[in-house]
Protein backbone atom coordinates (compact mmCIF):
# COMPACT_ATOMS: atom_id res chain seq x y z
CA UNK A 1 0.00 0.00 0.00
CA UNK A 2 2.76 2.43 0.91
CA UNK A 3 4.56 1.70 -1.90
CA UNK A 4 1.50 2.29 -4.48
CA UNK A 5 1.25 5.67 -2.54
CA UNK A 6 5.23 6.82 -3.22
CA UNK A 7 4.74 5.76 -6.91
CA UNK A 8 1.65 8.19 -7.85
CA UNK A 9 3.81 10.77 -6.29
CA UNK A 10 6.90 10.39 -7.93
CA UNK A 11 4.27 10.60 -11.18
CA UNK A 12 2.58 13.18 -9.85
CA UNK A 13 6.15 15.25 -9.82
CA UNK A 14 7.59 13.95 -12.93
CA UNK A 15 4.23 15.40 -14.50
CA UNK A 16 4.73 18.57 -12.81
CA UNK A 17 8.69 18.78 -13.78
CA UNK A 18 7.18 18.00 -17.63
CA UNK A 19 4.90 20.70 -17.55
CA UNK A 20 7.02 23.46 -15.55
CA UNK A 21 9.77 22.85 -18.01
CA UNK A 22 7.35 23.07 -21.52
CA UNK A 23 5.89 26.25 -20.03
CA UNK A 24 9.08 28.10 -18.63
CA UNK A 25 10.24 27.29 -22.64
CA UNK A 26 7.33 29.35 -23.97
CA UNK A 27 8.01 32.14 -21.55
CA UNK A 28 11.76 32.66 -22.99
CA UNK A 29 12.43 35.18 -25.73
CA UNK A 30 14.68 33.60 -28.32
CA UNK A 31 16.93 36.79 -29.81
CA UNK A 32 18.92 34.83 -31.55
CA UNK A 33 15.65 34.37 -34.09
CA UNK A 34 15.33 37.92 -34.90
CA UNK A 35 18.60 38.56 -35.86
CA UNK A 36 17.56 36.41 -38.45
CA UNK A 37 14.76 38.15 -39.42
CA UNK A 38 14.26 40.25 -42.69
CA UNK A 39 15.16 44.12 -41.85
CA UNK A 40 12.91 46.51 -43.93
CA UNK A 41 14.62 48.04 -46.28
CA UNK A 42 12.81 51.52 -45.63
CA UNK A 43 14.44 52.84 -42.92
CA UNK A 44 11.76 53.36 -40.97
CA UNK A 45 10.79 52.77 -37.06
CA UNK A 46 8.60 49.79 -36.70
CA UNK A 47 7.40 48.66 -33.13
CA UNK A 48 7.45 45.38 -31.99
CA UNK A 49 5.64 44.92 -29.61
CA UNK A 50 3.92 46.55 -26.50
CA UNK A 51 5.33 49.42 -24.43
CA UNK A 52 7.45 48.46 -21.60
CA UNK A 53 5.99 49.96 -18.32
CA UNK A 54 7.57 50.43 -14.99
CA UNK A 55 7.08 51.95 -12.05
CA UNK A 56 9.38 54.66 -11.01
CA UNK A 57 12.24 54.42 -8.64
CA UNK A 58 12.67 49.95 -9.62
CA UNK A 59 15.81 48.55 -11.03
CA UNK A 60 15.67 47.70 -14.92
CA UNK A 61 16.02 43.94 -16.35
CA UNK A 62 18.92 43.56 -18.00
CA UNK A 63 18.28 41.40 -21.44
CA UNK A 64 20.50 38.75 -22.34
CA UNK A 65 20.94 39.54 -26.02
CA UNK A 66 24.13 37.10 -26.60
CA UNK A 67 25.96 39.86 -27.62
CA UNK A 68 28.96 42.40 -26.35
CA UNK A 69 27.30 45.68 -25.07
CA UNK A 70 28.31 48.23 -27.32
CA UNK A 71 29.67 51.70 -24.98
CA UNK A 72 27.69 54.26 -25.41
CA UNK A 73 29.81 57.31 -26.22
CA UNK A 74 28.92 59.18 -23.00
CA UNK A 75 32.31 61.71 -23.37
CA UNK A 76 31.08 63.08 -26.33
CA UNK A 77 27.77 64.51 -25.18
CA UNK A 78 26.89 67.94 -24.22
CA UNK A 79 24.96 67.28 -21.29
CA UNK A 80 26.59 66.92 -18.08
CA UNK A 81 23.23 67.31 -15.59
CA UNK A 82 23.02 63.45 -15.98
CA UNK A 83 19.54 64.13 -17.56
CA UNK A 84 19.50 62.02 -20.77
CA UNK A 85 19.23 64.22 -24.18
CA UNK A 86 16.82 63.45 -27.03
CA UNK A 87 17.65 60.19 -28.95
CA UNK A 88 19.48 58.81 -26.38
CA UNK A 89 18.87 55.20 -25.12
CA UNK A 90 19.05 55.70 -21.83
CA UNK A 91 22.51 55.11 -21.47
CA UNK A 92 22.75 57.15 -18.49
CA UNK A 93 20.67 55.46 -15.62
CA UNK A 94 17.32 57.90 -14.75
CA UNK A 95 18.01 57.54 -11.25
CA UNK A 96 22.09 58.45 -11.18
CA UNK A 97 23.25 61.21 -8.60
CA UNK A 98 22.03 64.23 -9.99
CA UNK A 99 23.13 68.20 -9.94
CA UNK A 100 21.14 70.31 -8.57
CA UNK A 101 23.28 73.49 -9.47
CA UNK A 102 25.87 73.86 -11.81
CA UNK A 103 29.34 76.03 -10.73
CA UNK A 104 30.05 78.26 -14.37
CA UNK A 105 32.39 80.75 -14.63
CA UNK A 106 30.66 84.08 -16.11
CA UNK A 107 32.75 86.85 -17.33
CA UNK A 108 33.28 89.48 -15.48
CA UNK A 109 30.70 92.24 -16.88
CA UNK A 110 32.13 95.26 -18.88
CA UNK A 111 31.57 98.50 -16.78
CA UNK A 112 30.45 100.65 -18.85
CA UNK A 113 31.65 104.13 -18.08
CA UNK A 114 28.77 106.79 -17.53
CA UNK A 115 28.20 109.05 -20.55
CA UNK A 116 28.30 112.53 -19.25
CA UNK A 117 25.55 114.77 -20.06
CA UNK A 118 25.84 116.55 -23.32
CA UNK A 119 26.09 120.10 -23.09
CA UNK A 120 22.97 121.86 -24.97
CA UNK A 121 24.14 123.18 -28.51
CA UNK A 122 24.91 126.42 -28.52
CA UNK A 123 22.40 128.85 -30.44
CA UNK A 124 23.18 129.30 -33.61
CA UNK A 125 24.48 133.38 -33.85
CA UNK A 126 21.86 135.38 -35.75
CA UNK A 127 22.48 136.49 -39.16
CA UNK A 128 23.31 140.10 -39.80
CA UNK A 129 21.03 141.99 -41.72
CA UNK A 130 22.67 144.58 -44.21
CA UNK A 131 21.98 148.06 -43.41
CA UNK A 132 20.08 149.17 -46.28
CA UNK A 133 20.60 152.79 -47.83
CA UNK A 134 17.53 154.85 -47.95
CA UNK A 135 15.30 154.89 -50.99
CA UNK A 136 14.29 158.47 -51.44
CA UNK A 137 16.91 160.46 -53.29
CA UNK A 138 18.67 157.42 -54.86
CA UNK A 139 19.41 159.08 -58.02
CA UNK A 140 20.45 162.70 -56.88
CA UNK A 141 23.02 160.60 -54.76
CA UNK A 142 23.81 158.34 -58.31
CA UNK A 143 23.69 161.58 -60.57
CA UNK A 144 27.39 162.24 -60.16
CA UNK A 145 28.28 158.38 -61.26
CA UNK A 146 26.09 158.61 -63.97
CA UNK A 147 27.61 162.09 -65.56
CA UNK A 148 30.97 161.29 -65.74
CA UNK A 149 30.42 158.39 -68.06
CA UNK A 150 28.38 160.63 -70.48
CA UNK A 151 29.88 164.19 -70.11
CA UNK A 152 31.12 163.84 -73.96
CA UNK A 153 27.88 163.43 -75.00
CA UNK A 154 26.28 166.74 -73.03
CA UNK A 155 29.48 168.50 -74.27
CA UNK A 156 29.56 167.50 -77.92
CA UNK A 157 25.71 168.82 -78.31
CA UNK A 158 26.40 172.20 -76.42
CA UNK A 159 29.08 172.83 -78.03
CA UNK A 160 27.46 172.34 -81.22
CA UNK A 161 24.40 173.99 -80.05
CA UNK A 162 25.99 177.35 -78.83
CA UNK A 163 28.69 177.52 -81.64
CA UNK A 164 26.01 180.49 -83.09
CA UNK A 165 24.09 180.19 -86.01
CA UNK A 166 23.35 176.33 -87.37
CA UNK A 167 23.77 175.57 -90.43
CA UNK A 168 22.59 171.94 -92.26
CA UNK A 169 25.84 170.76 -91.46
CA UNK A 170 25.51 171.47 -88.02
CA UNK A 171 22.47 170.28 -87.40
CA UNK A 172 23.42 167.07 -89.54
CA UNK A 173 26.78 166.90 -86.81
CA UNK A 174 23.86 166.56 -83.46
CA UNK A 175 22.04 164.00 -85.40
CA UNK A 176 25.19 162.29 -85.35
CA UNK A 177 25.73 162.48 -82.10
CA UNK A 178 22.13 161.48 -81.17
CA UNK A 179 22.53 158.57 -83.10
CA UNK A 180 26.09 157.89 -81.30
CA UNK A 181 24.23 157.90 -78.04
CA UNK A 182 21.89 155.26 -79.41
CA UNK A 183 18.71 157.22 -79.58
CA UNK A 184 17.95 155.78 -82.52
CA UNK A 185 16.97 157.38 -86.35
CA UNK A 186 13.91 157.65 -85.13
CA UNK A 187 14.17 159.47 -82.15
CA UNK A 188 17.21 161.39 -83.80
CA UNK A 189 15.09 163.13 -85.80
CA UNK A 190 11.98 163.70 -84.53
CA UNK A 191 14.38 165.82 -81.60
CA UNK A 192 16.44 167.14 -84.07
CA UNK A 193 13.03 168.25 -85.51
CA UNK A 194 11.81 169.47 -82.47
CA UNK A 195 14.42 171.25 -81.36
CA UNK A 196 15.03 172.82 -84.46
CA UNK A 197 11.75 174.51 -85.04
CA UNK A 198 12.30 175.65 -81.22
CA UNK A 199 15.16 177.25 -81.24
CA UNK A 200 14.04 179.52 -84.37
CA UNK A 201 10.65 179.88 -83.17
CA UNK A 202 12.29 181.16 -79.50
CA UNK A 203 15.18 182.92 -81.45
CA UNK A 204 17.98 181.37 -78.93
CA UNK A 205 21.44 183.07 -80.19
CA UNK A 206 23.61 181.98 -76.52
CA UNK A 207 24.32 178.34 -75.44
CA UNK A 208 22.60 178.21 -71.88
CA UNK A 209 19.25 178.73 -74.37
CA UNK A 210 20.06 176.39 -76.46
CA UNK A 211 20.92 173.89 -73.24
CA UNK A 212 17.61 175.03 -71.96
CA UNK A 213 15.65 173.57 -75.09
CA UNK A 214 17.57 170.76 -75.44
CA UNK A 215 16.88 169.53 -72.03
CA UNK A 216 13.51 170.57 -71.93
CA UNK A 217 12.90 168.44 -75.94
CA UNK A 218 14.83 165.05 -73.91
CA UNK A 219 12.88 165.18 -71.10
CA UNK A 220 9.60 165.38 -73.21
CA UNK A 221 10.98 163.11 -76.02
CA UNK A 222 10.62 160.28 -72.28
CA UNK A 223 7.48 160.76 -71.56
CA UNK A 224 7.85 161.85 -68.11
CA UNK A 225 3.73 161.56 -67.45
CA UNK A 226 4.21 157.29 -67.68
CA UNK A 227 3.34 155.43 -64.88
CA UNK A 228 6.59 154.53 -63.35
CA UNK A 229 5.32 153.03 -60.37
CA UNK A 230 6.53 149.73 -59.17
CA UNK A 231 3.50 147.31 -58.76
CA UNK A 232 4.83 145.69 -55.48
CA UNK A 233 2.14 146.31 -53.13
CA UNK A 234 -0.29 143.36 -51.79
CA UNK A 235 -3.87 143.71 -52.99
CA UNK A 236 -7.15 142.19 -52.14
CA UNK A 237 -5.45 140.38 -49.54
CA UNK A 238 -3.10 138.52 -51.98
CA UNK A 239 0.51 139.55 -52.58
CA UNK A 240 1.90 141.32 -55.40
CA UNK A 241 3.58 139.00 -58.37
CA UNK A 242 6.20 140.21 -60.18
CA UNK A 243 8.27 138.20 -62.48
CA UNK A 244 11.48 139.63 -63.68
CA UNK A 245 12.61 138.17 -67.13
CA UNK A 246 15.52 139.29 -69.39
CA UNK A 247 18.47 137.32 -71.35
CA UNK A 248 21.72 135.69 -68.90
CA UNK A 249 23.99 138.32 -68.47
CA UNK A 250 22.00 141.61 -68.06
CA UNK A 251 21.98 141.58 -64.48
CA UNK A 252 18.33 139.66 -63.79
CA UNK A 253 18.97 138.17 -60.56
CA UNK A 254 20.86 140.56 -59.51
CA UNK A 255 18.24 143.24 -59.80
CA UNK A 256 16.04 140.43 -58.34
CA UNK A 257 17.87 140.88 -55.15
CA UNK A 258 18.34 144.58 -55.31
CA UNK A 259 14.82 145.20 -55.40
CA UNK A 260 14.12 143.15 -53.08
CA UNK A 261 16.17 145.56 -50.58
CA UNK A 262 14.30 148.53 -51.96
CA UNK A 263 10.94 147.00 -50.52
CA UNK A 264 12.34 145.27 -47.59
CA UNK A 265 13.96 148.93 -46.87
CA UNK A 266 10.36 150.38 -46.97
CA UNK A 267 9.26 148.17 -44.30
CA UNK A 268 7.43 145.26 -47.06
CA UNK A 269 7.70 141.47 -46.38
CA UNK A 270 9.43 139.35 -49.29
CA UNK A 271 9.80 136.06 -50.95
CA UNK A 272 11.85 135.38 -53.63
CA UNK A 273 11.42 132.65 -56.01
CA UNK A 274 14.87 130.56 -57.77
CA UNK A 275 12.49 129.61 -60.78
CA UNK A 276 16.13 130.53 -63.04
CA UNK A 277 16.76 126.60 -62.31
CA UNK A 278 18.54 126.65 -66.03
CA UNK A 279 21.48 128.51 -64.84
CA UNK A 280 24.08 126.90 -62.30
CA UNK A 281 24.47 128.45 -58.79
CA UNK A 282 21.93 131.14 -59.55
CA UNK A 283 19.37 130.44 -57.00
CA UNK A 284 22.58 129.79 -54.64
CA UNK A 285 22.97 133.59 -56.07
CA UNK A 286 19.71 134.79 -55.16
CA UNK A 287 19.17 132.98 -51.54
CA UNK A 288 22.68 135.31 -50.58
CA UNK A 289 20.60 138.06 -51.23
CA UNK A 290 17.45 137.27 -49.28
CA UNK A 291 19.56 136.29 -46.56
CA UNK A 292 21.36 139.81 -46.28
CA UNK A 293 17.96 141.18 -46.36
CA UNK A 294 15.88 138.09 -44.37
CA UNK A 295 13.89 137.51 -47.28
CA UNK A 296 12.23 133.78 -47.19
CA UNK A 297 13.93 132.26 -50.82
CA UNK A 298 11.71 129.11 -52.37
CA UNK A 299 14.06 126.86 -54.53
CA UNK A 300 13.87 123.53 -56.74
CA UNK A 301 16.18 121.20 -57.60
CA UNK A 302 19.03 122.54 -60.79
CA UNK A 303 17.21 122.02 -64.05
CA UNK A 304 13.70 121.72 -62.73
CA UNK A 305 10.69 123.31 -64.52
CA UNK A 306 10.69 127.15 -63.72
CA UNK A 307 6.97 126.80 -63.75
CA UNK A 308 6.68 124.38 -61.15
CA UNK A 309 8.92 126.89 -58.88
CA UNK A 310 7.76 129.72 -59.71
CA UNK A 311 3.38 128.01 -58.78
CA UNK A 312 5.26 126.77 -55.68
CA UNK A 313 6.69 130.32 -54.65
CA UNK A 314 3.48 132.40 -55.40
CA UNK A 315 1.55 129.41 -53.47
CA UNK A 316 3.53 129.66 -50.14
CA UNK A 317 3.46 133.61 -50.65
CA UNK A 318 0.07 133.73 -50.83
CA UNK A 319 0.18 131.06 -47.40
CA UNK A 320 2.33 133.26 -45.86
CA UNK A 321 0.70 136.34 -46.27
CA UNK A 322 3.86 138.20 -47.87
CA UNK A 323 3.44 142.04 -49.43
CA UNK A 324 5.63 141.10 -52.82
CA UNK A 325 6.92 137.74 -54.38
CA UNK A 326 9.72 138.37 -57.21
CA UNK A 327 10.11 134.98 -58.96
CA UNK A 328 13.60 135.15 -60.98
CA UNK A 329 12.80 133.55 -63.99
CA UNK A 330 14.99 131.03 -66.15
CA UNK A 331 17.37 133.37 -68.66
CA UNK A 332 17.21 132.53 -72.43
CA UNK A 333 18.05 133.93 -75.71
CA UNK A 334 15.45 135.82 -77.33
CA UNK A 335 16.43 133.72 -80.62
CA UNK A 336 15.18 130.16 -78.79
CA UNK A 337 11.34 130.05 -79.44
CA UNK A 338 10.79 127.10 -77.39
CA UNK A 339 12.56 128.62 -74.43
CA UNK A 340 10.19 131.77 -74.81
CA UNK A 341 7.29 129.68 -75.25
CA UNK A 342 8.06 128.29 -72.15
CA UNK A 343 8.38 131.89 -70.39
CA UNK A 344 5.07 132.11 -71.22
CA UNK A 345 3.63 129.00 -69.45
CA UNK A 346 5.47 130.44 -66.07
CA UNK A 347 3.05 133.86 -66.16
CA UNK A 348 0.04 131.00 -67.24
CA UNK A 349 1.00 128.91 -64.03
CA UNK A 350 1.64 131.58 -61.49
CA UNK A 351 -1.25 133.15 -62.51
CA UNK A 352 -3.64 130.42 -61.46
CA UNK A 353 -2.27 131.33 -58.08
CA UNK A 354 -2.70 135.21 -57.99
CA UNK A 355 -2.22 137.76 -60.94
CA UNK A 356 0.41 138.56 -62.04
CA UNK A 357 0.64 142.58 -61.03
CA UNK A 358 4.34 143.23 -63.04
CA UNK A 359 6.27 142.30 -65.43
CA UNK A 360 9.58 144.15 -65.79
CA UNK A 361 12.48 143.14 -68.55
CA UNK A 362 15.83 143.62 -67.11
CA UNK A 363 18.15 145.09 -70.73
CA UNK A 364 21.72 145.65 -70.29
CA UNK A 365 22.31 149.21 -71.77
CA UNK A 366 25.72 148.57 -72.90
CA UNK A 367 24.51 146.04 -75.81
CA UNK A 368 22.33 148.66 -77.74
CA UNK A 369 20.05 147.67 -80.74
CA UNK A 370 20.77 144.26 -79.70
CA UNK A 371 19.00 145.51 -76.55
CA UNK A 372 15.97 147.01 -78.40
CA UNK A 373 15.81 143.18 -80.28
CA UNK A 374 15.57 141.73 -77.14
CA UNK A 375 12.52 143.72 -76.38
CA UNK A 376 10.82 143.37 -78.78
CA UNK A 377 10.59 139.68 -78.46
CA UNK A 378 9.93 139.45 -74.98
CA UNK A 379 7.10 141.64 -75.35
CA UNK A 380 5.72 139.38 -77.48
CA UNK A 381 5.83 136.69 -75.25
CA UNK A 382 4.68 138.06 -72.40
CA UNK A 383 2.87 141.57 -71.60
CA UNK A 384 6.25 143.75 -70.18
CA UNK A 385 4.78 146.33 -67.94
CA UNK A 386 7.96 147.98 -67.18
CA UNK A 387 12.16 148.13 -68.10
CA UNK A 388 15.24 147.58 -65.34
CA UNK A 389 18.20 149.03 -67.48
CA UNK A 390 21.40 147.86 -65.99
CA UNK A 391 25.06 148.71 -65.97
CA UNK A 392 24.49 152.92 -66.97
CA UNK A 393 27.02 153.28 -64.91
CA UNK A 394 29.81 151.96 -67.25
CA UNK A 395 30.20 152.48 -70.91
CA UNK A 396 26.27 152.88 -71.70
CA UNK A 397 25.36 155.43 -73.89
CA UNK A 398 22.06 155.95 -72.46
CA UNK A 399 20.03 156.36 -75.39
CA UNK A 400 18.71 153.36 -75.33
CA UNK A 401 16.16 154.34 -72.93
CA UNK A 402 14.23 156.25 -75.51
CA UNK A 403 14.29 153.77 -78.06
CA UNK A 404 12.93 150.80 -75.45
CA UNK A 405 10.08 153.16 -74.25
CA UNK A 406 9.22 154.40 -78.13
CA UNK A 407 9.69 150.88 -78.96
CA UNK A 408 7.38 149.21 -76.61
CA UNK A 409 4.95 152.07 -75.24
CA UNK A 410 6.42 150.85 -72.06
CA UNK A 411 8.33 152.90 -69.27
CA UNK A 412 11.70 152.53 -67.81
CA UNK A 413 11.21 152.20 -64.43
CA UNK A 414 14.37 151.42 -62.93
CA UNK A 415 17.72 151.74 -63.46
CA UNK A 416 21.07 150.15 -62.22
CA UNK A 417 24.12 152.45 -61.92
CA UNK A 418 26.55 150.44 -60.17
CA UNK A 419 27.72 147.11 -58.56
CA UNK A 420 26.94 147.77 -55.29
CA UNK A 421 23.67 146.34 -53.18
CA UNK A 422 22.20 149.63 -53.11
CA UNK A 423 22.38 150.89 -56.57
CA UNK A 424 19.62 150.88 -57.85
CA UNK A 425 17.25 153.53 -58.24
CA UNK A 426 14.10 154.47 -59.38
CA UNK A 427 14.08 156.42 -62.99
CA UNK A 428 13.24 159.67 -63.15
CA UNK A 429 13.29 161.76 -66.38
CA UNK A 430 14.96 165.07 -65.69
CA UNK A 431 17.44 163.64 -63.56
CA UNK A 432 18.56 161.11 -66.33
CA UNK A 433 18.63 164.11 -68.60
CA UNK A 434 21.10 165.65 -66.50
CA UNK A 435 23.10 163.44 -65.65
CA UNK A 436 23.43 162.98 -69.28
CA UNK A 437 23.87 166.45 -70.13
CA UNK A 438 26.58 166.79 -67.25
Amino acid sequence: MLLLIGVAVLVVLLVALVVGLVLARRRRIDMTKKEELDRPKSGGYQAGGGFNLSAGGGTSATVDSGREPVEHPVADRTEVDGQPGVGDDAAVPRDSERRTLVDVDLPEPEVVPELEAEAEPEPEPELELDEIEPTSGRMQRLRGRLARSQTMFGKSLLGLLGAGDLDEDSWTDIEDQLLMADLGAATSAEIVGTLRTKIVAQGVRDAEGARALLREVLIDALHPDMDRAVRALPDDGKPAVLLVVGVNGTGKTTTTGKLARVLVADGRTVLLGAADTFRAAAAEQLATWGSRVGAEIVRGKEGADPAAVAFDAVKQGVESKVDAVLVDTAGRLHTKTGLMDELGKVKRVVEKQAPVDEVLLVLDATTGQNGLTQARVFAEVVDVSGVVLTKLDGTAKGGIVFQVQRELGVPVKLVGLGEGPDDLAPFEPAAFVDALLG
